[in-house]
């Protein structure tokens, strides 16, 4: 988050913010190094392109007070390839992702994913490292990296380290970070077998998602949910069943029995069951 749009009076829907600017503290590091130190003697919220943040402050809806923006350090930009590995740093946009030729051509259903992201100035803003970090069993993203077993790289002042996506999460919008910690990079290995990705909602785009499936068939199935559970989901008993050569009628009732959806605003507990029965058959279907 730049000092300018925290320091800004109009709110997002052209009122006044609802948290006052006076009470934050923002720090902006001109280094990696630099943003590690500070963490390390005081944690901070870390806000890069801000599309989450702004919102809350609008609203008033955020208890922190200080601020860490890295959206300056160009040493979490890029998209390259690391021997066989597709490594993603945390400050790549939407708008890099769609434009890459690495995850073009290895990671499509990422490219796809990114499009429905927003409009074209969230996809310039937001970032794959505040899409991770922000936890949202909804987020478009997380689907995808949990059904390729991306692997988050994690980094404090003293060391770096590595979780699989599908241990990142311990509760709703909650992770195995440490305070003083800062994601630098995702990465993915090779992707083997037809890419799939689904996202419904009120739109294709601009909305949240009701229901959000990636999936990669191969002889060991990979399938993950967004907005079915408090955190996005593998499901490996029905992943097991198609891998063991079970129908896609027999695989949808394992399904139907693997996750439970609530019911909240933006839809029933019923609805995304069926929908997400629906999406297991037709990724079944279309990808033959």
């Amino acid at each position: 988050m730049e000092g300018d749009a925290i320091a800004g009076s109009d709110g997002a829907h052209g009122g006044r913010l609802r948290t006052a600017v006076s009470e934050l503290d923002l720090r902006s590091p001109s280094s990696l190094e630099e943003a590690l130190t500070i963490m390390h003697d005081e944690p901070r919220m870390i806000v890069a392109g801000a599309t989450d943040v702004y919102v809350a402050l609008n609203f008033g809806t955020l208890p922190q007070k200080r601020f860490l923006d890295i959206w300056a350090l160009e040493e979490l930009r890029g998209i390259s390839l690391r021997e066989d590995t597709l490594v993603i740093g945390a400050l790549t946009t939407y708008t890099d992702l769609i434009n890459s030729a690495h995850v073009v051509n290895r990671l499509p259903m990422l490219v796809e994913a990114s499009r429905l992201v927003g409009g074209v100035q969230i996809q310039n803003r937001g970032t794959i490292g505040g899409n991770i970090a922000n936890g949202s069993p909804a987020g478009d993203s997380l689907p995808v990296l949990a059904a390729v077993d991306a692997t988050i790289v994690i980094r404090n002042a003293d060391a770096e380290r590595r979780a699989p996506i599908t241990e990142f999460y311990t509760g709703y919008r909650t992770t195995v970070m440490r305070p003083d910690e800062l994601i630098v990079a995702v990465e993915v290995g090779p992707v083997h077998g037809k890419q799939w990705f689904r996202k419904v909602g009120t739109r294709a785009a601009q909305a949240i998602s009701k229901i959000v499936v990636a999936a990669v068939r191969d002889k060991a199935p990979r399938i993950a949910f967004g907005s079915v559970a408090p955190t996005v989901v593998r499901v490996p008993k029905t992943e097991r069943a198609l891998a063991d050569g079970a129908s896609i009628d027999e695989a949808a009732l394992v399904l139907a029995g693997e996750i439970a959806p609530i019911d909240d605003l933006r839809s029933s507990a019923e609805y995304r069951l069926q929908v997400s029965v629906n999406l297991l058959r037709r990724f079944w279907a279309e990808t033959e």
